[in-house]
């Protein structure tokens, strides 16, 4: 059997994938793409990249770098907010914050308080996504019912658990009462008062920690379950060996976005507590930015607080991510 030349060149080109060529075997129109690749793209390409970004990178600095330098440099001026001049004191602000008795008591409900939000709503949003993750009857609704909170107002919201912690005629109280429990007085005893303020944001944010982990679970893999129940594991240890395991780059950004935005949270404090009672009982680093700037009329002494919050979220959240890293390696 004959096999003509035309013939034999196909068979050959078909038995040899392309990849194995050689760079001097390809042609020039190739080997000009590829150089280009090599480069990081044509000019048109870095002027398109360039127009992108740029844009952004302006407005980040201009609406965020630039407030955050403001700022670090105000923190070393005793400036009233009224004033068109200001007077340069150096460390003179921080050394105040460090001796002031009330500084401890700020940093002290701005940990707990942190804490509690953080633990508190990544704990019962994953408890809330495991349940309404299954075929349950109603669920949708459900599910929008535990998210709604999320983008209600927290000055609503706040003014709306002022009643139902009202010490005289509250659902809580009214509750309390029924089973001949000593009902609390919220708004005079400082510990009941940051009690309520963290159960308060926790309903609020909720729904946030609840979708995330809700979106993490319908995206995982069933292979896993299904060689988990193959391999006889029960739900304690699937939860634990399966869903755990691949939930930590939720539970990681989680973690992150809610304890940032529990430290930032102003208006439930304002609405239900002013900062109260008896002078500091929930008053939080930023709520005291809040009040020496525009009460106490010292913006530099509020720019140092605001200063050290930003300072240690920031190694807070460099160690978080040294950390995830090293696991995920």
């Amino acid at each position: 059997m004959f096999i003509h030349d035309d013939e034999a060149s196909t068979v050959q080109t078909s038995s040899s994938p392309p990849a194995e060529r050689s760079d001097s075997a390809a042609p020039p129109e190739r080997k000009l793409q590829r150089h280009r690749v090599r480069r990081g793209g044509s000019t048109g390409e870095k002027l398109l990249f360039l127009a992108l970004v740029l844009p952004n990178l302006a407005l980040l600095g201009m609406f965020v770098y630039r407030p955050l330098i403001d700022n670090i440099r105000l923190s070393f001026f005793d400036w009233n907010i009224s004033s068109p001049t200001s007077t340069f004191i150096g460390w003179s602000n921080y050394i105040e914050w460090w001796n002031r008795g009330d500084s401890w008591v700020v940093v002290q409900n701005t940990v707990i308080f942190t804490l509690a939000a953080v633990v508190g709503s990544m704990v019962l949003g994953l408890a809330l996504a495991l349940l309404l993750d299954q075929q349950l009857v109603g669920r949708g609704i459900v599910r929008s019912a535990v998210f709604a909170p999320f983008v209600i107002a927290g000055a609503a919201i706040g003014v709306a658990f002022q009643f139902i912690f009202d010490p005289r005629f509250g659902m809580i109280s009214a509750l309390l009462t029924m089973v001949d429990l000593p009902v609390p007085n919220f708004y005079q005893d400082p510990d009941w008062a940051l009690f309520m303020v963290t159960v308060t944001y926790i309903w609020k944010n909720l729904g946030y920690s609840f979708v995330i982990y809700l979106a993490a679970l319908q995206a995982k893999p069933a292979e896993l379950y299904e060689a988990a129940e193959m391999d006889g594991a029960g739900q304690w240890a699937t939860f634990r060996s399966v869903t755990l395991p691949l939930l930590r780059p939720t539970t990681f950004f989680l973690s992150i976005t809610v304890m940032l935005n529990s430290l930032q949270v102003f208006d439930i404090i304002y609405v239900m507590t002013r900062g109260g009672p008896q002078g500091n009982g929930t008053t939080t680093m930023v709520f005291q930015v809040y009040q020496e700037t525009f009460q106490n009329f010292r913006a530099g002494y509020g720019a140092t607080i605001a200063t050290i919050m930003f300072l240690v979220l920031l190694v807070i959240t460099a160690i978080q991510v040294r950390v995830m890293d090293r696991k995920t390696i």
